[in-house]
């Protein structure tokens, strides 16, 4: 398989305060991959360095074989709008766009021209929100809102895509949606990694890990 994102020896720390230590993890193409662990223990900030959002203290991260060390902010933001998507355990919509300008806006600046609008209005369509296109988040439910976020991050059809905590909070049904459609990025060629609490879900993944004391070890999830 086609290795996508690759952590080798992977450190962070917060002055005295170590949260990751000698971690390794590799995310291939088409491959799920699920994170467990208990609240606080770094999950959040693994995802983070996943995504090119926080610097690891040491170790070495590439993507699609990059070496990222010593790239600049500008060059880091350019590969992560080109590699990756990430779903938020908070919706972290704009609170002056529609539902509909909420989906498009990302990709606006990276595929500029490709009926981003028609993409958009189906995607939103099949999580049931043809009613909402219209509405901004304020006026939308905690479910409305997680799903527009999946909608946003599945229109960039990203190699690399992140979740945290992508079913927290909602319903068994529209988590089970949620879940189906994060899982079949798998078909269309993308990594999934899923920071997640729910034993369901981690079970669907290709492979599961527990963090813990930093480092990252295989479970079996039944």
């Amino acid at each position: 398989m086609e290795n996508l994102l690759e952590m080798r020896d992977i450190g962070k720390s917060y002055g005295e305060d170590i949260i990751l230590s000698g971690l390794s993890f590799t995310l291939a193409r088409g491959m799920a991959i699920a994170i467990i662990g208990h609240s606080g223990g770094g999950k959040t900030t693994l995802l983070s360095i996943m995504g090119l959002l926080q610097k690891a203290t040491s170790g070495q991260v590439r993507i699609d074989g990059l070496d990222i060390a010593g790239l600049s902010s500008a060059m880091l933001a350019k590969l992560r709008g080109q590699y990756i998507s990430f779903v938020f355990q908070r919706a972290r919509l704009i609170n002056s766009l529609t539902a509909l300008e909420n989906v498009i806006a990302p990709a606006w600046f990276i595929r500029r021209g490709e009926n981003l609008e028609q993409q958009a209005q189906a995607l939103l369509a099949h999580f049931g929100l043809s009613h909402r296109l219209h509405h901004k988040p304020q006026e939308l439910s905690l479910g409305q809102l997680r799903r527009i976020s999946l909608a946003r991050a599945l229109l960039l059809k990203p190699p690399i895509l992140l979740a945290d905590e992508p079913t927290n909070d909602l319903d068994p049904a529209l988590a089970g949606e949620v879940a189906a459609c994060l899982l079949a990025a798998r078909q269309a060629g993308s990594g999934v990694v899923i920071v997640t609490h729910d034993v369901g879900l981690a079970a669907q993944a290709d492979q599961t890990f527990r963090l813990a004391a930093g480092a990252l070890h295989s479970v079996a999830c039944q």
